[in-house]
């Protein structure tokens, strides 16, 4: 199992919209990619304001959902919520 991670680091003078990022983007991400569903954190102490989990089965699966044709729209739905810049992490599940 593969977890694609989306940190949002506390930034100086940034915005980020946390309702839009729950009801509108995440689910965007969610049904563009053909997931059951994603974990959202809302930072409430360390260096992230916000941060979302998504599952996926393999590499395989990661690399064909980010090369799907709705990621454009994903990505370009960014500036709807924030100006801060995500970080992105790949990891391994194993346990």
């Amino acid at each position: 199992m593969i977890r694609l991670t989306v940190f949002y680091p506390t930034t100086e003078g940034a915005t980020f919209d946390h309702d839009y990022y729950r009801n509108k983007h995440v689910p965007l991400a969610v049904k563009t990619w053909g997931l059951d569903g994603a974990e959202i954190d809302k930072g409430i102490d360390g260096p992230y304001v916000a941060a979302v989990h998504f599952k996926f089965a393999s590499q395989d699966a990661l690399a064909a959902a980010m090369g799907s044709p709705g990621t454009g729209d994903v990505l370009a739905d960014v500036a709807n919520y924030t100006t801060i810049t995500p970080v992105l992490q790949t990891s391994e599940i194993v346990g």
